[in-house]
């Protein structure tokens, strides 16, 4: 597992991206989904998620809506076209950032 340093600062990006993929998302969804991707290497708690999304949508990247399953209330996440747009700008920059590091780190080939 990833220390939470590394996962902080690139969540913005891994949940916009998700989104991307995706009509749209309920924050638990998206928690399993990130484990099931990374095998269980990246794991977002509650408490990171949740703040990351309500700055999404205060930013305009993300819209909610609310939909009643029964007894409960499900808070699905969808990407804006501003969304889309900043979704592929972060990604490029990571990948970008990725590069840099490997560079910068003198790693010669992948570390798995």
């Amino acid at each position: 597992m990833y220390s939470s340093e590394l996962i902080k600062g690139t969540l913005k990006t891994i949940v916009l991206k998700l989104l991307s993929q995706t009509n749209q998302m309920y924050g638990y969804e998206i928690t399993q989904k990130v484990k099931e991707l990374t095998s269980d290497r990246i794991q977002i708690t509650e408490g990171a998620l949740y703040p990351t999304l309500h700055a999404l949508e205060k930013e305009g990247f993300v819209t909610t809506e609310i939909v009643n399953i029964g007894k409960r209330v499900r808070k699905y996440y969808t990407l804006t076209p501003k969304g889309k747009l900043k979704a592929t700008e972060k990604v490029n920059e990571f990948a970008e950032f990725i590069d840099t590091m490997k560079f910068m780190l003198d790693i010669k080939h992948q570390i798995s």
